[in-house]
């Protein structure tokens, strides 16, 4: 299906570009297939996208916090109804399997449902003080205008899960998708202005980065800026701001491992690995890339996860009971298989290799779920692969696991399988992830769940849950002298 051109919305407006000119948008499952277009915006065009926004700040802040609720859970509403709309785009621009992305329509609902419902929270609180006649207040306010940039991976979800809580906490928001999927981008910004959001609350903003250059951070008026991509790139954006009193919220790179200590039940760390390593073509950041192992079932965690590889299914995401679709382009496809190809001159041996057939083996993105046997001196074992690529390597006992773990510049997700409450309680002390599971995959948290990383992995400021609040809102405290 083609979607034709897809809009930007400034101001409360949808446009293009000044001059006309587009970004074509293409299914990463086929040799070329156009979905769509986007505006390719101008430096100017994006000043005024601010412009709007900081307009937009003020009507937002005034706007009572029900009413800011009750626009995200339509919005919430809109998005149930159209799911296969939406979860067919996502398919096409994107590459996830049909299952993948009905889930991922999923998700964004609940997070408009889950921050549209704190529509109904309070804002601050009353404080006792020890002057006469005074009470005193801690009060909730927005920042006003912050950015949201936001990857290819998840490009429904991630929007929503920075969208939820910035918008109801009276932001104006900016978003600026990733240049290769931000169809699905532009038509939840339809739909959030379909629920009613006022003009100039949300401004959307495409283009190339060559040709936008700074200026996405130029706005003397911009108060945050939210980041999940690559962690040079999200470091490269601490480093520009600095000294700008703007708040800098990253979501970066992961290297996350999974351990399967003697005692771990494998009927049930087996699939979750599988899952944890290959669904969604390894494209995510909490995939487990790296896998940990005691010696004494080694030999069977290899055998049988070479089994579960060699039996998946690699298509276009939108045939059926298809296990991973392509990634997300042809420069992803050729970067992960060299980086295979690096591992195995390092010394790495392929333990399994699902090949691939048909359509997939001629034409798109597609990439061989891959299981390797490493060690921690080859440079995968460090390097972020982003795709379906497992590496396995042996350890002796917990504690040369937990050092396995910790080699890493990332700290974002890690996993234990064990039968022993007093190992696993240990592995959620010591590993230094921002996210630790006990007999779960690395991958899959809920939406009130805190989410972030650590190390190179993130900022110190968490996403999702309550706690996303604290980065779109700042603390005043107010002091009333009654009598």
């Amino acid at each position: 299906m083609t979607y034709g051109l897809l809009k930007n919305l400034v101001n409360g407006e949808f446009v293009a570009s000044d001059s006309g000119a587009e970004i074509d948008v293409y299914n990463p499952a086929t040799a070329g297939e156009k979905v769509g277009s986007v505006p390719a915006m101008s430096r100017g065009e994006v000043a005024r996208a601010f412009a709007a926004a900081a307009e937009g700040a003020k009507t937002w802040k005034k706007t009572n916090q029900l009413v800011r609720g009750r626009v995200l859970l339509d919005a919430a509403a809109i998005i149930r109804s159209r799911r296969d709309e939406l979860a067919g785009l996502i398919v096409s621009e994107m590459g996830k399997t049909r299952t993948e992305a009905v889930g991922e329509v999923g998700k964004t609902a609940e997070f408009f449902e889950y921050y549209g419902g704190m529509g109904r929270d309070g804002y601050g609180d009353f404080l006792a003080d020890a002057r006469p006649g005074t009470f005193a207040a801690r009060i909730v306010e927005p920042l006003g205008v912050v950015l949201l940039i936001t990857p290819w991976n998840d490009p429904l979800l991630t929007p929503a899960r920075k969208l939820g809580p910035a918008l109801v906490s009276g932001n104006a928001v900016v978003i600026k998708p990733a240049t290769v999927t931000p169809l699905i981008t532009l038509r939840l910004a339809e739909i959030l202005h379909e629920a009613g959001l006022p003009a100039g609350v949300l401004g959307t903003v495409t283009g190339r980065g060559a040709e936008l250059g700074d200026a996405l951070f130029e706005f003397e008026g911009l108060r945050a800026v939210s980041f999940t991509g690559s962690t040079a790139v999200g470091q490269g954006i601490q480093a520009k701001l600095a000294g700008r009193g703007i708040r800098v919220q990253t979501e970066m790179g992961g290297k996350n491992a999974a351990v399967v200590l003697d005692d771990a039940d494998l009927d049930l760390a087996i699939p979750t690995i599988v899952a944890g390593a290959f669904a969604q073509a390894g494209q995510r950041c909490t995939a487990t890339s790296r896998l940990i192992v005691q010696k004494g079932i080694a030999a069977e965690v290899r055998a049988r996860i070479a089994d579960a590889v060699q039996g998946l299914r690699v298509a276009a995401g939108a045939e059926e009971k298809v296990d991973l679709g392509p990634v997300v382009d042809q420069g992803a496809q050729s970067t992960i298989r060299r980086l295979v190809d690096a591992a195995v001159a390092q010394g790495a041996t392929v333990i399994a290799r699902r090949e691939l057939e048909g359509a997939a083996a001629t034409a798109g993105a597609f990439v061989e779920p891959t299981f390797l046997d490493i060690t921690t001196a080859h440079d995968i074992w460090r390097e972020e692969v982003f795709g379906p690529v497992l590496g396995m390597v042996e350890v002796d006992s917990l504690d040369e696991a937990i050092t396995a773990v910790n080699d890493s510049a990332y700290g974002l997700s890690s996993a234990i399988f064990t039968r022993d409450l007093g190992n696993a309680f240990r592995f959620l002390e010591e590993a230094d992830t921002g996210q630790v599971s006990i007999n779960q995959p690395t991958t899959g948290w809920d939406i009130h769940h805190p989410f972030g990383g650590f190390k190179d992995s993130g900022s110190g400021f968490k996403e999702q849950g309550r706690d996303a609040l604290g980065f779109y809102t700042r603390i005043k405290a107010a002091a009333i002298r009654t009598h």
